[in-house]
């Protein structure tokens, strides 16, 4: 268990004390130097660790999550790959380089990053690796893809969603370097953060150096919520690859970042880790307090069901709540992850129901969904109406409730090998144990307690990864 983890299970008191005297060095108000989060990158190998400040931030806006913020810059964000661009490929000249990405791998421009490092002078990329979806992003979740030829290019793409999910030592032969341009979604069980930390490891032990380009996190910087991932689900756990709550609050690059410096994050021996080559391209112009629209950025698929940023909200409100039991998103694959039905009650009931539990920030509205037999019916859409109220994972939890009222308790009667694969997403079993024990009695409110004081600690002890304020 590594350091990090072990002080995270401490009382939170006790915790925060010691992961600020461990990951910061010193006391918390002593003044430090600010992170420059403009330079065009940031190494991170055996070079000695510059100072960091108590990080401040500006708080998010109350705007609804659907209201964009106005801006005389129609792009005010420049992701990793314009910044590489804009620095004449500086940091990729010369190499030759394989490229992790999917296609919402592009500039604020839209263009493919295949495309424009392909024609970038200086830069030799000779191969192509995909997630999840593949590099098309078609394909659905937790489906092979295998390895092909790309037709726009003729390059070979190697799956990382097929037999292995670790580059092995033949798919890096002939790279110098490995390009990651992936888009997170803010939400620890989403694979692609997986697929990085993975290829980080086969990097640093074939001596291959890895540049994240970096991207936003589109739920913003200062969302942390939800239960953390607990050692024992850490091992070989593809939707929980980072000790991290369920909805971190960090970019995809100062999660590299994380895994570079922290260790035991890296399933690698630490004399490795330590050796291996990070190059960290951050973003210009993006701050903690800004969500996807707030970027002036067109969001592009990063999957078939995450369509727009109103399924990136929704990922982490319902994904966990509609794995065990009867509940469904969707509502005919018209509202992914916003819109809950349940076969055995009425939209009206259910919509019910869930206003009596008064959850901060949501508001429920009944919606049309067909039932099973293809008849007409009703469910029930989620609106985040207060981002500042807003617990990304909290619905999650009063749905299970509610799937012990309408049925006989799932959590009881599930097969041992899908409540694992449960577990794997949760990251613990304690509220698992609790609904076997209590049903719809569990005491949800008891639970997010304790969740808050951890995740309070987990984000003073991550300011060490950040790389903007």
């Amino acid at each position: 268990m590594s350091a990090f983890s072990r002080l995270l299970r401490r009382p939170p008191l006790i915790a925060l004390s010691l992961l600020l005297f461990t990951l910061l060095g010193c006391s918390a108000s002593q003044p430090r130097r600010p992170y420059e989060p403009i330079l065009p990158q940031i190494r991170l190998d055996s070079a000695p660790e510059r100072p960091r400040p108590a990080t401040t931030y500006r708080p998010a806006s109350p705007a609804p999550e659907w209201r964009q913020t106005a801006s005389k810059d129609p792009f005010p964000v420049m992701l990793g790959i314009d910044v590489l661009e804009a620095e004449h490929f500086a940091a990729v000249r010369g190499l030759r380089i394989g490229l992790l990405t999917h296609p919402a791998g592009v500039d604020r421009r839209g263009i493919r990053t295949v495309d424009i490092l392909r024609h970038a002078p200086g830069v030799h990329l000779v191969a192509l690796y995909g997630p999840e979806h593949g590099l098309n992003g078609d394909a659905p979740a937790s489906v092979r893809v295998p390895s092909s030829i790309d037709p726009r290019t003729g390059l070979r793409v190697y799956s990382l969603y097929d037999r292995y999910r670790k580059p092995t030592r033949d798919m890096l032969k002939g790279i110098d370097a490995m390009v990651i341009d992936l888009q997170d979604i803010g939400t620890r069980s989403y694979t692609f953060v997986s697929a990085m930390k993975l290829t980080m490891e086969a990097c640093f032990e074939n001596n291959v150096e890895v540049i994240v380009l970096d991207r936003p996190n589109p739920l913003g910087g200062l969302k942390v919520d939800g239960p953390l991932l607990d050692p024992r689900w850490r091992k070989n756990n593809y939707v929980g690859a980072f000790p991290v709550p369920y909805v971190h609050g960090l970019t995809i690059g100062e999660l590299a970042r994380m895994a570079k410096e922290a260790p035991g994050v890296l399933n690698i021996p630490d004399a490795v880790r330590q050796r291996g080559r990070l190059v960290i391209v951050p973003m210009r112009g993006w701050h903690r307090w800004m969500r996807w629209p707030d970027t002036g950025l067109r969001w592009v698929p990063t999957s078939p069901m995450i369509r727009d940023f109103a399924a990136v909200v929704g990922y982490p409100m319902v994904g966990l709540g509609t794995y065990i039991g009867d509940f469904r998103h969707g509502v005919g694959g018209l509202a992914p992850f916003r819109g809950l039905y349940h076969p055995n009650v009425s939209g009206e009931q259910l919509k019910r129901e869930l206003d009596a539990f008064h959850i901060p920030g949501l508001r429920f509205r009944l919606v049309a969904a067909p039932m099973r037999d293809g008849r007409p019916g009703t469910g029930v859409y989620v609106d985040v109406v207060n981002w500042e109220q807003w617990h990304p994972t909290e619905l999650n939890f009063y749905l299970m409730k509610l799937a012990c009222r309408y049925d006989r308790n799932p959590f009881r009667t599930t097969p041992q090998g899908k409540l694992n694969g449960f577990l794997r997403l949760m990251g613990s079993d304690a509220f698992l144990h609790a609904l076997q024990r209590d049903g719809d009695r569990v005491d949800v409110r008891a639970f997010f307690r304790d969740w808050e004081a951890r995740d309070r600690i987990y984000q003073q002890a991550s300011k060490r990864y950040w790389l903007y304020n």
